[in-house]
């Protein structure tokens, strides 16, 4: 892209695709340039199941960004989810060769490349291993290891998987379109970026991201990701109930849903009707605002029950797993009315709507904070955080031992003052796995033409 400052985050989602582009001003908010949206024919339940549809609509979403931006959109990173994603729980360890020399990157990277030995289902890949805390020696409970002594480093993980015919679909979708895939970021972290403070991170809270196909959720604890889930329920699951309770058709559910819809029966009145007008000269239909809010809460209670499910499994119930901060939803389906209610009537959790206002600039258009757009601009976060390390990495070269494994353009550059061994250690194992990852998913689209 011309100008290395700007990211672009692309949300391809069941009911829309969302191309952002942004950069951070000089207060480090993210001013957005362009954005454009395309209805989503192509994808079910967050799977892509029409490659054509999908390839045309994601060209639609990124034309519309570049237009409005005036500028050129190269690469992208593209959120995952889908009802393929499970995840699970996994502990580790590598004996070091030589416990007086400190523990650096390349012992991290080698106990997260073990993990990624683990043999997965048939058609299964690991997408993110996310380290919960590590164990030195006899030491527990430790969050930032490099730099101390120990013989043998262990470690909890929480391993993502997904289905690796669902990933190479949208690295084909992507591809097609005419952009390069810079990175693929779980669609419920990516809105945690966007609607989660550091303080709720630490506290303990649960994101419930509800999409048009599916509900992500992203469970946090002492900063650290600690439960990932997606419910293969969503929006359309309840238009697809007003559609077949009513007898009507899905374009006049979903605007009934949007407008009259509420997930709390008790609100209405029998006496509140609305009319919808017949199909070609037929008499319209009279429904009540109460039967509505029924259909909508009989749905929307299944799929807060299903995520309670979730939460009470990572185990919210015990001391420790404790999530002070409670419950934030996010996502379109979030903005159904009266569902902050029932969602803190059915857990007995605090509940607040997430919105991503807090990390765009000021004079940001006001549409860009709905929490509809939560994933969208989580992404874009990441692009632009990955910009920025590669940028620290290029001017800090002499502080690399100490940060996150360097790209390799940078080994290419005059050595540092550093003993030959040091020099070469960096050449092994550059890359952190997901990156490796990404490389190798690029190489198989590229010899899949």
């Amino acid at each position: 892209m011309e100008n290395n400052k700007i990211a672009v985050g692309l949300d391809i989602g069941t009911t829309k695709i969302v191309a952002m582009i942004g950069r951070k001003n000089e207060y480090g908010k993210i001013e957005v340039l362009g954005i454009g949206k395309a209805k989503s024919l192509g994808v079910k339940r967050g799977v892509v199941n029409n490659i054509t549809q999908t390839i045309q609509s994601i060209q639609q979403a990124v034309d519309e960004a570049e237009s409005v931006s005036g500028q050129k959109i190269d690469d992208v990173v593209v959120g995952i989810a889908g009802q393929h994603i499970r995840s699970l729980h996994h502990s580790d360890y590598i004996t070091r060769d030589n416990a007086d020399e400190v523990i650096t990157d390349e012992d991290i990277c080698a106990l997260v490349n073990q993990v990624h030995k683990l043999v997965m289902l048939p058609g299964e890949e690991i997408i993110h291993v996310l380290p919960q805390e590590f164990k030195v020696d006899s030491q527990p409970e430790i969050k930032e290891p490099i730099g101390m002594y120990g013989g043998r480093l262990e470690a909890n993980f929480h391993v993502v998987v997904g289905q690796v015919s669902s990933i190479r679909n949208i690295g084909r979708c992507v591809k097609s379109a005419g952009l390069d895939l810079s990175d693929i970021t779980l669609e419920p972290l990516a809105s945690a970026s966007a609607v989660l403070s550091q303080e709720e991170k630490e506290a303990g809270v649960a994101l419930i991201d509800i999409g048009g196909g599916t509900t992500d959720l992203a469970i946090f604890k002492d900063g650290i990701i600690r439960h990932t889930a997606v419910i293969p329920f969503g929006g359309n699951v309840i238009t697809e109930d007003i559609k077949e309770g009513c007898s009507i058709i899905e374009k006049q559910a979903e605007l009934l849903k949007v407008k009259f819809g509420s997930a709390w029966p008790g609100e209405n009145k029998d006496t509140e009707i609305v009319s919808i007008p017949g199909l070609r000269g037929r008499e319209p239909k009279e429904i009540t605002l109460k039967n509505l809010s029924k259909i909508i809460h009989a749905r929307v209670q299944e799929i807060i029950e299903h995520v309670y499910l979730e939460i009470k499994n990572y185990g919210h119930e015990t001391q420790k797993g404790k999530l002070i901060a409670g419950i934030v939803l996010t996502g379109g389906g979030s903005q159904l009315k009266h569902l902050r209610q029932l969602v803190e009537y059915i857990t007995g959790m605090d509940t607040r709507i997430g919105y991503p206002n807090e990390h765009l600039a000021g004079d940001s258009d006001e549409t860009l904070s709905s929490p509809a757009y939560a994933t969208a601009v989580g992404l874009l976060m990441e692009g632009l955080k990955k910009q920025e390390k590669a940028k620290e990495e290029v001017v800090v070269q002499d502080f690399s031992e100490q940060t996150t494994p360097i790209d390799e353009p940078i080994i290419e550059s005059e050595p540092i003052q550093e003993t030959p061994e040091e020099v070469q250690k960096p050449k092994r194992k550059e890359k952190t796995f997901f990156e490796k990852f990404t490389e190798r998913f690029k190489e198989f689209l590229d010899n899949a033409e």
